[in-house]
């Protein structure tokens, strides 16, 4: 992997391809590798002649740790992503973000629209607006002594694929007390780029497709029959609707 210095915070990065570039957003406890290498995005990217850009969110895989919640904001993160686009001398690329990655992604576009060319949001529909919740609750079973001590199923689940990821386990508590802010419907109104909204029909974390929809001017919806949060990532069908999109 790549590093480079994000006012100050060292951020890992990969890239793979040639052609028009995406910047490719990792959710929450997963890395760049992880979310969009494993699943075989990067490889069905560069086949469709993208360049595509991959990296650790701070806190994440390779990236820099932090361990205060006042470093995690969306804006903080988005800034990364700025200044890793700033560092590879891309002017402007498409950009899509999962879960987390999709939050990032969003105040991204609404911060700097000229930078994007077309947005996807994946993972993270309606709850950008109104809320996930239970970050109090995951950031508490990352601080416990062994997951064996996490009571709440959603909480343990998040502990267990973090240690599955080797992750920072303080970091990431850190992260989820700050990176789960909601963005109002007004705000997500002004973005004018293309949007792609994407979930599957049994993703609880997400929320519904219609509603984000409705809130960005122009946006496309499509929901994964039969995906949750988890298997979502890698389905072919969210593979199709995004390079459909991208053209």
């Amino acid at each position: 992997m790549h590093n480079f210095n994000s006012g100050g915070v060292p951020i890992a990065y990969e890239t793979a391809g040639d052609g028009p570039p995406i910047l490719l957003l990792h959710g929450f406890a997963s890395t760049g590798r992880v979310n969009w290498w494993d699943t075989g995005w990067v490889r069905t990217l560069t086949e469709a002649g993208r360049r595509v850009i991959t990296f650790d969110h701070r806190g994440h895989g390779e990236s820099g740790k932090l361990y205060d919640a006042a470093f995690y904001t969306p804006e903080d993160m988005a800034g990364d992503a700025l200044r890793l686009l700033d560092h590879l001398g891309i002017e402007q690329a498409d950009i899509m973000g999962y879960s987390m990655g999709a939050r990032v992604a969003a105040v991204f576009a609404m911060a700097h629209p000229g930078r994007v060319r077309r947005a996807v949001f994946a993972g993270l529909a309606a709850r950008m607006i109104t809320g996930v919740g239970g970050s109090a609750a995951i950031a508490a079973a990352l601080e416990a002594p062994s997951r064996d001590d996490v009571t709440d199923p959603t909480a343990k689940a998040f502990r267990i694929f973090a240690e599955l990821t080797r992750s920072d386990l303080r970091a990431l508590a850190a992260c989820i007390r700050a990176s789960r802010e909601k963005i109002t419907a007004e705000s997500l109104s002004a973005i004018r780029v293309p949007v792609l909204v994407v979930a599957g029909d049994r993703d609880e974390v997400a929320g519904d497709v219609e509603t984000l929809v409705a809130a960005i001017p122009g946006a496309r919806g499509v929901i994964l029959p039969n995906r949750n949060h988890m298997n979502a990532v890698g389905d072919r069908g969210f593979k199709e609707a995004v390079l459909d999109f991208l053209a």
